[in-house]
């Protein structure tokens, strides 16, 4: 070691420090460290440079790395970086409770949570690994009480299946698209016609017919057709029915025609309710008073940066943004809401310093900050109570209440106390992407502030008493690197999510926020906020326009990006993928000493997982939960049984898989007698759902022309008779029928190897052929079907969105696909010859299930 002398005399006048910590401490001197040196190391040198060599080999090389690591421990402990590990805990306790393919006991988990926290607290003062092992127990166990609360407490009653019927129910939110449709928030009051035996308690419904619009507290009612909330596209992707179950959401729909309106009879008196309505009222004013001013997608997008009423921006510039990278802006998010607050709070302590006398006898910090304060919550009371707006609010609550009681309002601690409010509060929000991308960007940017801060500080002192122009040239250098390094940071740091619930990166993100974020913080939030404030005195229309005239600028810019391309496709991930990524994450941006380096090893390992990924073999087959859509792969390219596929699910599918579209269905002529009847008829008896017109059983000439149809079709794209059926064949000779008329099930299952028909009202073939009817598809979900060559017979093997299809138990937010309406029971079985055919490999979906 050829400085090793040099090395010594630095540490002789000093304690050795650990560069990297904020508050470095004395890890090991001389003195300390030759008392635990062995005798031989001690005494073998004498007091010269290679006595020093000596010490720092031994330092070095043979220190126990389980001291190494109790010491850095140790020192994370004594700067207080366990505390930012509270919130990790628990989200991770109430990740495992989602993830369950059961419902544990609520009374074995509140025996094994007193147990943990009588026993932490008896030994809450022991230095002892076992103490803290027991903690982390305590704290994943709470995690998962705050999980099963927040499951006890929704309680939603999810629609078991599509029906349509009459409803009437009282509307508690209301939002206008792009086309001037409006979709409301019912809270249900009757159905009937037929009238459920599971009502959902509220339903979201579409009116796409022009009607003067309900005011929220009225009651509508109408026709409408209702189908439960999506459940995943694929095994391992997003679960939509877990997010609506917590938003208390148990159905979807639209109505047919225009609902009709009736002045509402308040049920539910009561302080809390009246605010409520007076609030969604305020917002839907606001929403309209800034459309009405800025026309266009400007207007709605001004509208969704403050009332966080997104639907009214068109298709077109929402993918725009999305392309560009640019889409979060839409979102009443920590950004906005750090914006809004922050431009309040320089304004007013700036006011008030003019004041020079009252600046030096009151805190106008304090004043400045109460009053920013004030103003976030007004503007988190007329955002809807959204879940990104509720988590904005509360860390910057946090911050601002860390200004009023003088700490630090920028700190790793003020992130980790916000994190374990919302996790008190909604601990299901520990799965979706927006809390996840949200506090990984804040918590790197927290960090990242502290080194910058620091850097800053020494490059300020590097040019203290320079000449001006020099001092403003640094000035101007810091503030572009400012934003450049931000931008890069939050980038960086929310990638990890994107290509997790996203499956793609957006290369050219960068360069759309550094374009569109000076113009967002200098010219949109401020104008939208003194607009805001002039709202009241009918002033807001200048400020208004200028709001408007900026966000044109953003949407162009956000139109020119998106062109560049640059979207690239990462696919579905390992479901390893994302606890180690967040695992290096946290290690990476929460620790100080060296050991936080490990991070760098979680995060290569993850690395190579989404690498992998790409080469993953695709399946061979997908098909929708509905069993609507049904696609063929081979190679990269899908081949649908539709000309027009549902946008949401193929969207999904392609991203997930990296495929391309493949030949559109050919479309041959069907008899004029084999149209299917139309229409329903409907039962008197209680919840008797719509049954199809008694059709006339098929002639002799319509099951030969089909027959004949599949034999004859070659292999290759799907080849369909319109509204009847559709027939494909894989590259390994399996030949799947997709059915539209039940009534060609039987016909199909002679001549196809799987059978996909939604309406079949039996289970299976008496042909052999694997039938996935519509009840059977209801609760495994999506499928992929994968066929595996073998001597005799390809094997046919499943894999399901639902993986405890065939256990007997299930979760409050998917219990609903195992409810039959007829017996009114719950059916957890699925046919045998299904069951064979599945996978135990079965992919975990974002939902955690």
């Amino acid at each position: 070691m050829a400085n090793g002398g040099a090395i010594f005399e630095a540490a002789s006048s000093k304690p050795m420090m650990l560069a990297s910590t904020p508050h470095a401490i004395a890890l090991w001197t001389p003195e300390s460290a030759s008392q635990t040196m062995p005798a031989e190391v001690r005494n073998n040198g004498r007091n010269d440079h290679h006595s020093e060599d000596v010490f720092l080999g031994y330092v070095i090389r043979d220190r126990p790395v389980s001291k190494w690591l109790s010491t850095s421990l140790s020192e994370e402990v004594s700067h207080g970086h366990g505390f930012l590990f509270l919130p990790v805990l628990l989200g991770a306790g109430a990740a495992i409770w989602f993830a369950l393919p059961w419902t544990p006991s609520p009374f074995i988990l509140a025996t094994m949570l007193a147990i943990s926290m009588v026993t932490a607290g008896l030994t809450r003062y022991r230095a002892h690994p076992l103490s803290r092992a027991n903690l982390v127990i305590c704290l994943l166990l709470s995690g998962s009480a705050l999980a099963a609360l927040e499951t006890w407490r929704c309680s939603t009653v999810v629609l078991d299946s599509p029906v349509t019927t009459t409803i009437s129910g009282i509307v508690e939110r209301r939002e206008a698209d792009a086309q001037r449709r409006w979709r409301y928030i019912l809270r249900i009051e009757q159905t009937s016609e037929p009238s459920l035996s599971r009502p959902p308690q509220r339903v979201s419904v579409l009116a796409r017919s022009q009607h003067e619009p309900a005011d929220i507290g009225e009651r509508v009612s109408g026709r409408a057709r209702l189908s439960p909330p999506s459940g995943p596209a694929l095994p391992g992707l997003n679960d939509f029915a877990f997010s609506s179950y917590f938003d208390q959401i148990g159905a979807v729909g639209f109505f047919y025609g225009a609902p009709s309106v009736q002045p509402a009879i308040d049920d539910q008196p009561g302080l809390w309710s009246d605010m409520q309505r007076g609030l969604f009222a305020l917002r839907s004013a606001i929403g309209n008073r800034i459309r009405d001013t800025v026309k266009g997608d400007a207007g709605a997008f001004a509208a969704a940066i403050v009332t966080d009423e997104r639907r009214a921006i068109s298709r077109e510039t929402t993918e725009a943004l999305r392309l560009s990278g640019l889409a979060h802006i839409v979102a009443i998010s920590g950004l906005n809401m750090a914006l809004a607050a922050g431009i309040f709070f320089v304004g007013v302590r700036s006011v008030l310093s003019l004041f020079p006398g009252f600046a030096q006898a009151y805190p106008i910090k304090k004043f400045a900050a109460f009053g920013a304060l004030a103003m976030a919550t007004d503007y988190y009371l007329i955002s809807g109570f959204g879940v990104s707006a509720e988590r904005a609010y509360i860390m910057m609550a946090v911050m601002l209440v860390a200004v009023l009681v003088d700490r630090p309002s920028i700190s790793l601690r003020n992130v980790a106390l916000s994190a374990i409010i919302i996790l008190a509060i909604s601990p299901s929000e520990i799965l979706g992407p927006s809390f996840q991308m949200s506090f990984a960007a804040t918590a790197a940017l927290v960090a990242g502030f502290a080194l910058w801060t620091r850097y800053f500080a020494k490059g300020k002192e590097e040019t203290k008493g320079s000449n001006r122009w020099i001092t403003g040239v640094a000035a101007t250098f810091h503030f572009i690197a400012g934003i450049v390094v931000t931008s890069l940071i939050g980038s960086t740091s929310t990638s990890i999510y994107s290509i997790e619930h996203f499956h793609h990166l957006t290369t050219y993100g960068l360069a759309a926020n550094l374009a569109a974020m000076p113009i967002i913080s200098f010219v949109v939030m401020p104008a939208g906020l003194v607009g805001m404030l002039l709202m009241p005195f009918g002033l807001d229309a200048p400020f208004l326009f200028i709001m408007g005239e900026g966000l044109r600028i953003v949407i162009r810019i956000a139109e020119i990006v998106a062109a560049w391309g640059g979207d690239i496709a990462i696919g579905r991930q390992n479901p390893l993928f994302l606890p180690l990524a967040t695992a290096g994450f946290l290690l990476l941006t929460l620790l100080r000493t060296p050991l936080r380096l490990t991070g760098a090893l979680f995060m290569a390992v993850a690395l190579l997982f989404a690498v992998r990924s790409g080469s993953a073999p695709r399946p061979d087959i997908v098909i929708s939960e509905d069993g609507a859509s049904v696609g063929v792969i081979k190679d990269d390219k899908i081949t649908l049984n539709r000309t027009r596929p549902a946008g949401f699910i193929f969207d999904q599918w392609r991203r997930a898989l990296v495929l391309e579209t493949g030949e559109q269905p050919l479309a041959l002529p069907v008899l004029a007698s084999s149209e299917p009847a139309r229409g329903a008829s409907l039962a008197k008896s209680d919840d008797k759902r719509p049954r199809p017109h008694s059709r006339p059983d098929l002639t002799r000439r319509e099951i030969e022309y089909v027959r004949g149809f599949l034999q004859a079709f070659t292999p290759g794209r799907f080849a369909c008779l319109p509204k009847i059926l559709c027939a494909a064949q894989t590259a390994q000779d399996i030949r799947i029928v997709t059915v539209e008329d039940n009534r060609y099930t039987g016909l199909a299952c002679d001549f196809g190897r799987i059978i996909v028909s939604p309406g079949a009202r039996f289970d299976t073939c008496r042909s052999g052929a694997l039938l996935l009817s519509g009840r059977t598809l209801r609760r495994t979900g999506a499928l992929e079907i994968t066929i595996i060559p073998n001597a005799t017979a390809p094997d046919i093997k499943i894999t399901a969105a639902m993986r405890d299809s065939a256990q007997t138990s299930s979760r409050p937010w998917t219990v609903h696909r195992f409810y039959d309406w007829q017996t009114r029971q719950f059916d957890f079985g699925i046919p045998e010859a299904v069951a064979a055919h599945l996978r135990d490999d079965t992919v975990l979906n974002d939902s955690g299930e």
